[in-house]
């Protein structure tokens, strides 16, 4: 009896399991200083702010799913004088759609290739939380000048193996989101920022990531910010700087 409830628990949580990686909101992004578009035959649904900066930023955020809710992340960009493009995830903030990490990764593909082929200037990609996914899928099969991870993850079913008791990396139909795979495949310098109170991603998960890529010869600079949670690690005291820096020296070489 307790295996066959297991079973049947485990047949729900992977029926459920979507709902509960992407328990996006439903605020839309109303910025002044962001233009909406709406690209490539995937209609994918972009915020962008336009800077002065030769280097352009392509933001991927986490899973609140709207990007009202990282202004703070956003900011740090346009302050700097960067254009920043923001991808909107699928059935968050009134976009029309169902989120899957298949749907994802290839909408952040087509939103990086319309940002290239509008900016002249070199791509850095930043990731927060989920988005740590996207940014390094991206950065595995595009050409960034720079990788910035907030909060990342070695792989997303690891976690969920963590919170569910179940092991979600060998069972099928759940999405994976394995960022490990495509260390291999990085050549940017990345910067890591991870807060020391991180009750969502444990810190040691951003940790793990950045030994594996150290491990490639990737060239990485990690961060842990004392005291920062998940939620408040964009509002922290130089975190802003630290990208700045970070993309300073990127930019000189």
């Amino acid at each position: 009896m307790l295996v066959g409830t297991y079973l049947l628990y485990a047949a729900v949580m992977v029926a459920v399991h979507p709902r509960i990686i992407y328990p996006f909101g439903a605020d839309a992004f109303e910025n002044p200083a962001f233009r909406q578009e709406v690209v490539s035959p995937r209609d994918v649904s972009i915020a962008i702010s336009e800077g002065e900066d030769d280097l352009a930023v392509l933001f991927f955020m986490g899973n609140g799913g709207s990007l009202a809710y990282f202004t703070y992340s956003l900011n740090a960009h346009q302050e700097a004088g960067r254009t920043v493009a923001a991808l909107e995830y699928r059935g968050g903030a009134g976009i029309e759609g169902r989120p899957s990490e298949q749907g994802l990764k290839a909408d952040a593909l087509a939103a990086y290739d319309w940002l290239a082929a509008q900016h002249d200037g070199p791509i850095a990609v930043h990731g927060f939380s989920l988005g740590t996914g996207l940014a390094i899928h991206v950065a595995a099969r595009r050409d960034v000048a720079a990788i910035l991870l907030d909060a990342p993850y070695t792989t997303l079913c690891a976690l969920m193996t963590k919170g569910s008791y179940l092991p979600a990396c060998y069972l099928p139909f759940v999405q994976k989101w394995r960022s490990l795979d495509d260390v291999p495949a990085l050549s940017a310098p990345v910067l890591v920022q991870h807060g020391t109170a991180d009750q969502l991603i444990p810190i040691a998960y951003g940790m793990d990531l950045a030994d594996a890529m150290n491990a490639a010869d990737l060239s990485v600079t990690f961060h842990g910010v004392e005291g920062a949670s998940h939620n408040n690690l964009a509002g922290q005291a130089g975190y802003q700087d630290r990208i700045n820096a970070f993309l300073s020296e990127i930019t000189k070489e």
